[in-house]
């Protein structure tokens, strides 16, 4: 190859860099519409869960989808949520940052059963903690709990899951 066209092939390399990093950055800081655009093109798996009489579709975030969980969304479809699923039990915390929707959590051990639930605050950053080792995490629109009569000590059937 001549030296002619190496320096073709590494501005090339070099211009298809730049164009990364341009797109990187704007991705970043993006938009909230841009976020959403984003969830909405990587969807997570989903399962039908039994919660008291009321049967629910939650997505189900394991590994790096967890950081990313309901941030920038600008809605939740009633009876639909989300379950955090962790591999071991552990004390679990949640919070609100970039998270639109009023949400409740319900934290579950490794039994199904609900330790405890809390009213989070939308775009808070207060912390939200399980009352003991949890392995799962059930976010629902704030409320949904308290209005089925589903609290801490009610058992949820999770045998429906992909990942256990």
């Amino acid at each position: 190859m001549t030296r002619r066209g190496l320096l073709a092939g590494a501005a090339l390399v070099l211009a298809a860099a730049v164009l990364a990093l341009a797109a990187s950055v704007v991705l970043w800081q993006a938009p909230v519409g841009v976020w959403e655009a984003v969830n909405r093109y990587l969807p997570l798996p989903t399962a039908e869960l039994q919660v008291g009489g009321d049967r629910i579709t939650v997505e189900i975030a394991t590994g790096s989808a967890r950081g990313r969980g309901l941030m920038h969304r600008a809605y939740l479809p009633e009876d639909h949520g989300m379950l955090f699923v962790y591999r071991q039990p552990r004390r679990i915390v949640m919070w609100m940052k970039n998270t639109r929707i009023p949400l409740s959590v319900a934290f579950i051990d490794a039994d199904g059963t609900i330790l405890n639930i809390a009213r989070m605050e939308p775009l808070s950053e207060q912390r939200h903690a399980s009352r003991g080792p949890a392995m799962y995490a059930l976010e629902m629109n704030r409320g949904w709990f308290e209005a089925r009569g589903v609290q801490a000590g009610d058992r949820i059937d999770l045998s429906p899951l992909p990942v256990r």
